[in-house]
């Protein structure tokens, strides 16, 4: 691509709808959940290698010129003060000759997106526009009229040409010709008022149509929020707390949360679908749907913050199944809605299981009602806090342990007392990981890891096939009894009690016991110390000898966890592979490098056993975009 291009950013808005957030913290550095969100745009733009990055400034302009001063992109960008504010078009006006030699880029400061700039950019260079703006269908900012070759004919009831065409919104970003600067009056004008004059005299404003994309203007308190939850949402996560917070471990947290840089947090504050701004102390209560700063609370709408879907659903969980789960309301509070796709043979066992486990005594949530013909369920809330959720609170070793400690417990009733009366759960007692889904896994491996997403040739596919029967046979070897299969950090609530609760069971098979142990112990989702791994294995390893009456063989036990790790750990990154390239949920990418370095310390431990395994992983790479 041409890379004679400039870009511009407008920065000098008041801030004026955001109050009084933009008080204390301008709105371009306002964080989206720890990226300002000026810094979003920076690197953005950046990565399209420029000639120039221009930047104007007024409101609190003292404070963005202190940030990029500490930034990596400082020393790249051209300052332009504005007193008073110039408005959009007088601010490229203000910019002419930093612009003028060259097409431009213009996005603005408080915008947060996925747009392909690059598109944008090569779009307008070969199509003898005046300008492109990239556009998209958001009902509620509807206001841009363009015929049906996508260019512009009005704005508002403003229309330049006769054909009204259909509407569509404009997302803050735009490239333009350096002629256009030519059409703009000096001092304070709008762009818009621009845009029509271009197009009256006969010249182009095209656009180019993003409809679906992630877009957000955090223009208004609700804005900002619903742009962090979505941020949220596409790294797969419901908590976030800067290392720079305090006291994170004293709250109660439910739903998604946001802990900015500084805070501090007291005993007795909960938090539910809440950001705290950067060094605020939240008082002690319940802080529910709402932005908490230094000194103000600002309460919010569920719906505007995107916590409901405009039918009033409410779309939980971020995981890998393509069932859904939704959060409705009773007279009695709140339950988990279960839907799942016709033909779904989990449903079932979901209904099965659950009703067997409870029986004796497992932590899952309690079915409360069955719609086999509609393949729905209704269960239990346990809310949103995961065992990965909780451990972003920064925490003592022995809390961490303690809790640990009872996640194993439920671990130990599934392997002993629910195993030992298996034969009352047919779909279960039947459903045995044995050596054909063993096999399954290492060529599920193969094909959405190896190939999938890394990309990786095998030198000697006929070798590591023979090693990965080898290993299939072994673990095949292994004593069995009930095992979760999925049994990691994400797949354990912690309900409002502070007590663990089981989620995702209805994968459980009859199989190797320390698949379950490693797949918790050695979780690429959050590593545990090595001394503290060490003291919960012995753990487990002496409530099954205690639970088994002496029967259990810990050191036989203990010697199958590197080959369950193998497994385990190749069938994770087959799994992160297929979710991120097939689904696209690209934020399990961000797994990949633990769960790959787990695997290359178990393909070390046993290299003399499967040779060929160890020089294959141990050439594997991290991959594209991790």
């Amino acid at each position: 691509m041409n890379n004679r291009f400039n870009c511009f950013i407008p920065a000098a808005g008041l801030g004026e709808r955001l109050r009084p957030v933009t008080d204390y913290i301008p709105k371009p550095l306002l964080p989206v959940p720890d990226t300002p969100v000026l810094e979003d745009v920076l690197r953005k733009v950046t990565a399209l290698s420029p000639r120039r990055i221009g930047i104007n400034l007024h409101f609190k302009g003292e404070l963005i010129e202190q940030w990029l001063s500490r930034s990596p992109y400082g020393a790249a960008t051209a300052l332009f003060h504005e007193d008073p504010v110039l408005d959009t078009g007088g601010a490229l006006k203000n910019a002419e000759s930093f612009l003028r030699d060259a097409p431009f880029v213009v996005h603005n400061a408080d915008i947060v997106s996925d747009i392909d700039l690059a598109g944008l950019l090569e779009t307008h260079l070969l199509s003898g526009n005046l300008a492109t703006l990239a556009v998209h269908d958001y009902p509620r900012f509807n206001t841009v009229s363009v015929d049906a070759g996508g260019f512009l004919t009005g704005v508002g009831d403003r229309h330049a040409s006769p054909e009204s065409g259909k509407q569509v919104a404009f997302t803050g970003i735009a490239v333009y010709s350096p002629e256009f600067l030519k059409l703009l009056p000096p001092g304070k004008s709008g762009v818009v008022d621009t845009w029509l004059k271009a197009v009256s005299e006969g010249s182009r404003i095209g656009t180019l149509d993003f409809s679906g994309c992630r877009w957000n203007d955090i223009g208004t308190p609700s804005a900002y929020a619903a742009a962090v939850i979505d941020a949220m949402r596409a790294r797969g996560e419901m908590v976030f707390v800067h290392p720079t917070a305090e006291g994170c471990c004293n709250a109660e947290l439910d739903g998604f949360v946001v802990i900015g840089e500084n805070c501090t947090i007291k005993s007795g504050v909960s938090l539910k679908n809440c950001i705290v701004l950067p060094g605020s102390i939240p008082e002690e209560g319940l802080h529910e749907n709402c932005l908490v700063g230094p000194g103000f609370v600002i309460p919010l709408e569920r719906r505007q913050m995107g916590l409901v879907a405009d039918d009033g659903t409410v779309l939980i969980g971020a995981g890998g199944s393509d069932r859904r789960y939704f959060r409705v309301n009773k007279e009695a509070g709140s339950a988990v809605l279960m839907q799942c796709i016709p033909g779904d043979l989990d449903y079932s066992r979901q209904l099965d299981y659950t009703r067997f486990f409870r029986k004796y005594g497992v932590p899952v949530p309690a079915l409360q009602k069955a719609e086999p013909d509609n393949m729905r369920a209704l269960f239990e809330d346990l809310g949103d806090l995961s065992l990965y959720s909780w451990l972003k609170c920064p925490r003592d070793t022995e809390t961490i342990e303690e809790m640990y400690r009872q996640v194993l417990d439920i671990l130990v009733l599934l392997h002993t007392t629910v195993a030992a009366n298996v034969d009352e759960c047919p779909l279960l007692s039947g459903r045995v990981f044995d050596y054909d889904h063993l096999r399954w896994e290492t060529g599920y491996f193969m094909e959405r890891f190896v190939e999938g997403y890394a990309h990786t040739a095998v030198r000697d596919p006929s070798a590591l096939s023979e090693e990965f029967r080898r290993l299939a046979l072994r673990v095949d070897s292994f004593s069995k009894t009930v095992v979760h299969r999925d049994f990691q950090s994400q797949n354990v609530m912690i309900d409002r009690a502070g007590v663990p609760r089981l989620i995702d069971y209805q994968g459980a098979r009859m199989g190797p016991p320390g698949y379950d142990v490693v797949s918790l112990l050695r979780d690429p989702y959050h590593r545990l110390a090595d001394a503290v791994r060490e003291r919960l294995a012995a753990y487990y390893t002496g409530r099954m000898e205690s639970a088994s009456g002496g029967t259990f063989d810990a050191d036989a036990f203990m010697r199958t966890l590197l080959y369950c790790g193998l497994q385990r750990h190749m069938q994770a990154l087959g799994a992160y592979g297929y979710l991120s390239v097939v689904k696209g949920k690209r934020y399990f990418l961000k797994h990949v490098p633990e769960a790959l370095k787990l695997l290359k310390e178990e393909a070390s431990a046993a290299r003399d056993d499967y040779p060929e395994l160890y020089a294959f992983v141990m050439e594997l790479r991290s991959g594209r975009e991790v």
